[in-house]
């Protein structure tokens, strides 16, 4: 199956929306495909390499970013419970999410590919048939959260579409720097 055929299953496969939630599936299914393409005709050994000063790889970007979206979309449904409560995470709690951004012994491409392409479809499932985008919840306390803040549903998918763009563009540069591949130009 080639880069092209997963974007064509992706997209019509999505419910027929046409109001702002056709732009919300459209945006993502963007850069969604950006950050997918990065990854294009990698071995998993490639796929785990850091080839920056970064701590990243390409597979790993793939894992944190399936995460993210999973807990945003839970968030979204379930409110905050569905996330964290950050200012009580121990040592070993930072030490497996940060296990998020790499790909560990036993893990795929194929796999973590798969995992994505899943959530992805959850979340388009999610922006389709969500009755109200303007539904608000408080946000867990974080040090990088405003206090007392709320975020709509329509919020958090500016925020996941937002970090899987800048993610698509971190992906861009570690496959430059493994191989001189580009997902443009």
């Amino acid at each position: 199956m080639t880069d092209n055929d997963v974007t064509t299953r992706d997209l019509t496969a999505q419910p027929a929306v046409t109001d702002e939630r056709a732009e919300w599936l459209e945006s993502l299914a963007k850069h969604r495909h950006f950050l997918r393409f990065t990854t294009r005709d990698l071995t998993d050994e490639q796929a785990g390499l850091r080839t920056t000063a970064s701590e990243l790889c390409l597979g790993g970007l793939i894992k944190h970013v399936t995460s993210a979206e999973r807990l945003w979309v839970d968030f979204i449904l379930n409110g905050p419970s569905a996330l964290p409560d950050f200012t009580a995470m121990t040592e070993s709690d930072w030490a497996r999410r940060a296990d998020d951004f790499r790909l560990l012994p036993g893990e795929t491409l194929a796999g973590v590919l798969a995992a994505y392409e899943e959530v992805a479809r959850r979340t388009d499932e999610v922006i389709a048939t969500l009755p109200d985008l303007g539904r608000s919840w408080p946000l867990p306390k974080a040090p990088w959260f405003e206090a007392d803040a709320q975020w709509s549903a329509r919020r958090v998918l500016m925020h996941i579409a937002a970090e899987t763009a800048q993610h698509a563009g971190h992906a861009d540069i570690i496959r430059e720097a493994l191989d001189g591949a580009k997902s443009m130009g």
